[in-house]
């Protein structure tokens, strides 16, 4: 049998839920490695809908389960009923959702509060010595939960490349080691069981941003 992970989604979309090729990434690399992916997102509404063609927010309210039924074709769970000793690894794809619907850090930076669902499956699958794969923006959540802890998204200077690098500069506020790496690379937190990659983070070819998840996946899923 293979491994059994748990994706969690923030909703359908990079600027108001989960980034849409990063959650595909993820379920294909998964599925590459023969493990079995179970996808979970919260039953709550958005912070806010954004209208992709313009980057602003309309007058729209839509949930974050409902969306991100989307990307999981219909196949996804309420994530209050996770059962973290069904599974052996949890991973969350970036995308603005994790900093809007999964945590107010897009508001409130490293003062932020997490989901309690959200900070709740993270802690049990740490407290029971399981992996999480964490890219983007995602990282801040461990960053947040998880004093100590070695993280990446990517670098910690910005440029053009980096345009999110202050993101670094932030996460080392919250007493967490960050490890500057490339798109492709990843980087393991081995005390934590934490697996790592920049993904949109970094203004980088899309096959860059595939194969870095890809790493990250096949990490995880050997740790699990």
């Amino acid at each position: 049998m293979g491994k059994k992970v748990a994706v969690v989604l923030a909703g359908c979309g990079v600027y108001d839920g989960s980034e849409i090729h990063e959650s595909s990434a993820v379920l294909v690399h998964l599925s590459r490695e023969g493990a079995q992916a179970e996808v979970y997102a919260p039953d709550v509404d958005q912070m806010h809908v954004v209208d992709h063609t313009k980057g602003q927010p309309t007058q729209e309210k839509r949930n974050v389960l409902v969306e991100s039924a989307r990307i999981a074709r219909g196949n996804i769970k309420d994530l209050a009923k996770l059962d973290v000793n069904g599974l052996d690894a949890l991973i969350i794809p970036g995308g603005f959702g994790v900093a809007k619907n999964l945590s107010t850090w897009a508001t409130q930076g490293k003062n932020c509060i997490i989901s309690k669902e959200v900070e709740d499956v993270l802690k049990a699958f740490h407290a029971a010595k399981k992996p999480i794969g964490l890219c983007c923006i995602s990282p801040v959540l461990a960053a947040k939960i998880f004093p100590g802890c070695e993280l990446t998204v990517g670098h910690d200077t910005e440029c053009e490349k980096w345009p999110y690098a202050k993101t670094a500069e932030t996460m080392k506020e919250l007493g967490c080691k960050h490890v500057n790496k490339h798109v492709t690379e990843i980087h393991v937190d081995t005390r934590n069981k934490l697996v790592t990659t920049s993904a949109f983070m970094c203004n980088a070819p899309i096959h860059e941003i595939y194969d870095g998840i890809g790493k990250m996946v096949k990490e995880v899923v050997r740790l699990a």
